[in-house]
């Protein structure tokens, strides 16, 4: 086998420019003097959507392994922050009794003394007569975000803040910045469009041929064509795993809505209200919200969706033609196939409700970068990144179908379809058993191959009012008044995080002005 020295990307966007960053910052900054020559392959007939777009924490470690800076990246991107998700209406229809929302937030409980969760399950955090919901109790995130708190200061360094974040952002603004700077790392850009695909004789890519007459060989390719999978379904075969079967959305149709004013506040989370046949998303990004309802085909009809979405926004929508998006949810077993590596949609989707779409890019790029295989031998790496990101794409399932089995609602098919049985993944089954006689802990999980840490598990389960009877293990958890105490101390430290956190448009506006 020959050492790998050229790599083609195929494909754009973000999952194409990530990649392609990622891999040239590491090429060139641990690898020096390796000569691999990385060039990405677009073509200008294929638009990015822009709907406005939210990530996980990890972005932010990704931002500064390739070298944008935080300030540029707001800028850039017309960028918010986000502090977690907002689930209305998620356990019951809005009007019923009870909680009408709970709160993902992205820090993690309090661990200053004993673990919290034991004894809010056992209705330790009780304050003036009521048990707060989880997330209430054991971080000071919520209070921030519901006053328009940003999660960090003027003063704080590049990626750190006293909470844990993520953003909002236009999609097509951050592809548009990544291209800049991956071709300042010197990625090579060719805008053409790929029309055959060129094998050898051992069937691996030998090269991909181009409108225009290019034929662009390479050693490595990387599809990034999106649903598409020009490369690794169109030509290698790899199948299609869809997922209709465990979650039903497969379908968005969306709108970009103006402020009503300039200095309207921020919200610095995601707002995800359930809806009949599915849920709206609702992200604020610096001049817009970005607003669309993901819904299933088989419980509404298009019509009966933008219906729905025009409801939610109101008078602003009159004059607006919303655009409608095809989501095929699932995702293939096989990612890597001889000398071709999907990365992004062309690997699998799984419906955007976590923000797992990003992730999965960062994942499979991290993957591909640290088991590279400089001396060209692909069988072994092959191997270990299919299992990695097969193993990670089921757990992603089950954390995303949890948030809708566990819902009491029965107002609509959909939701009594999300509770049947059959639509449950035995694993997710099995955690669920597990976890109705004690609450979840890390050895429930396998950190490499989790994009969601335990504590987002805890959020979502426990927001869902999911029922964990400690009757017979509450023995095990002695330091009740230690517990009592902290709960205290996070409420307490909340009223002052109000007084130290500045107002989350202020935030925004001021990295503006400071971007290079």
């Amino acid at each position: 086998m020959k050492a790998v020295k050229s790599i083609l990307i195929v494909g754009g966007g973000t999952a194409g420019w990530l990649s392609a960053c990622f891999l040239a910052k590491h090429l060139s900054s641990t690898r020096a003097g390796t000569g691999i020559e990385i060039r990405l392959v677009e073509s200008k007939d294929i638009g990015i959507i822009g709907v406005g777009e939210g990530s996980f924490p990890s972005i932010r470690g990704t931002l500064a392994a390739i070298g944008i800076d935080e300030a540029r990246f707001v800028k850039a991107c017309n960028a918010t922050f986000k502090q977690g998700i907002r689930f209305d209406h998620w356990v019951r229809p809005a009007g019923s009794a009870g909680a009408d929302h709970y709160f993902h937030p992205f820090s993690h409980p309090s661990q200053r003394g004993p673990e919290l969760l034991p004894y809010w399950l056992q209705g330790l955090a009780e304050c003036e007569g009521r048990q707060p919901g989880f997330a209430d109790a054991v971080t000071m995130q919520k209070c921030i975000a519901d006053a328009s708190r940003a999660p960090k200061r003027f003063v704080d360094k590049d990626f750190l803040g006293p909470m844990n974040y993520a953003y909002h952002f236009d999609a097509g603004r951050l592809a548009a910045l990544l291209a800049e700077h991956g071709q300042s790392l010197g990625v090579k850009q060719v805008l053409a469009t790929v029309e055959h695909v060129q094998l050898d004789g051992q069937g691996a890519i030998a090269a991909v041929h181009t409108r225009d007459g290019q034929a662009l060989a390479a050693d490595l390719f990387i599809d990034c064509t999106g649903f598409s999978a020009s490369l690794i379904g169109k030509v290698l075969g790899s199948p299609f795993k869809s997922l209709n079967d465990v979650l039903f959305v497969d379908r968005a149709v969306a709108l970009q809505v103006p402020y009503a004013r300039p200095d309207a506040a921020i919200p610095s989370y995601t707002i995800s209200s359930a809806q009949e046949a599915g849920w709206i998303w609702d992200i604020g990004l610096q001049q817009r919200r970005g607003i669309g309802y993901v819904y299933s085909s088989r419980h509404t009809d298009d019509a009966g969706a933008e219906q729905v979405l025009r409801k939610y926004i109101g008078p602003a929508a009159d004059e607006m033609t919303p655009r409608l998006l095809k989501l095929n949810v699932g995702y293939r077993e096989t990612q890597w196939i001889k000398n071709c590596v999907a990365i992004g949609l062309s690997g699998g989707f799984i419906e955007p409700l976590e923000s797992s779409g990003i992730g999965l890019i960062e994942t499979a790029t991290y993957l591909l970068t640290y088991l590279f295989p400089f001396n060209g031998e692909f069988e072994a790496v092959a191997r270990q990144f299919n299992q990695h990101m097969k193993a990670r794409y089921e757990r992603i399932v089950d954390f995303v179908k949890m948030h809708f089995c566990l819902s009491q609602r029965t107002d609509s098919a959909f939701w009594r379809d999300n509770r049947e049985l059959a639509s449950i993944p035995e694993s997710l089954q099995e955690k669920l058993k597990m976890w109705s006689c004690r609450p979840p802990h890390r050895m429930d999980f396998i950190a490499d191959l989790e994009m969601y840490p335990p504590s987002s598990w805890q959020f979502v389960l426990y927001g869902m009012e999911f029922q964990t009877d400690m009757a017979n293990n509450h023995f095990n958890y002695p330091q009740a008044q230690d517990a009592r105490q902290e709960f205290q101390m996070i409420a307490q430290m909340a009223q002052r995080a109000l007084a130290d956190l500045p107002d989350h448009r202020l935030l925004v506006e001021h990295l503006c002005k400071t971007a290079r």
